[in-house]
């Protein structure tokens, strides 16, 4: 990661203002449909910090957001744990390939360390080829578990 790049949780309004257009973004890239900004805006007010929901980490340099993770708080009760999920990872594909991500990994799992969370979790596309070569070097195991998704 380049050492300009910080990492800090959104605490504020004005900074989910400032990230709405990387939410979106990230929404696009999972052809998202109906990306609503008034909808995001109201979701993810819920993480500002502090926030018993969970967490947004914002990767920045020179003031322009690069990146952003959103961690949610999250259980396994097969091992009677609290866990963190890290549901969002987004990098600004002009920052893409530049350590970015890697950091924001790497942040998320020092949250996660300081709740005393048993693990940080995630997952991805299973064509997203790109995002699946940095995991692999991260040191995380791939999940022998299969997601469902039942629409409601």
């Amino acid at each position: 990661m380049p050492a300009s790049v910080q990492i800090e949780p959104l605490r504020s309004a004005a900074e989910l203002e400032e990230l709405l257009p990387a939410i979106a973004a990230y929404q696009r890239f999972y052809e998202v449909e109906d990306v609503d900004d008034e909808r995001n805006r109201a979701f993810f007010a819920r993480f500002l910090s502090p926030s018993e929901d969970g967490m947004i980490l914002v990767a920045r340099e020179g003031g322009e957001i690069r990146g952003y993770a959103c961690l949610y708080w999250h259980f396994s009760s097969t091992r009677a744990v609290e866990t963190v999920l890290m549901n969002d990872l987004f990098v600004a594909e002009s920052a893409r390939g530049q350590g970015v991500g890697r950091a924001l990994i790497e942040a998320s799992a020092a949250v996660g360390r300081e709740r005393g969370a048993a693990s940080l979790d995630w997952s991805t596309a299973p064509d997203n080829r790109r995002a699946q070569a940095l995991y692999d070097t991260t040191g995380a195991g791939k999940s022998e578990w299969l997601e469902y998704e039942l629409g409601l």
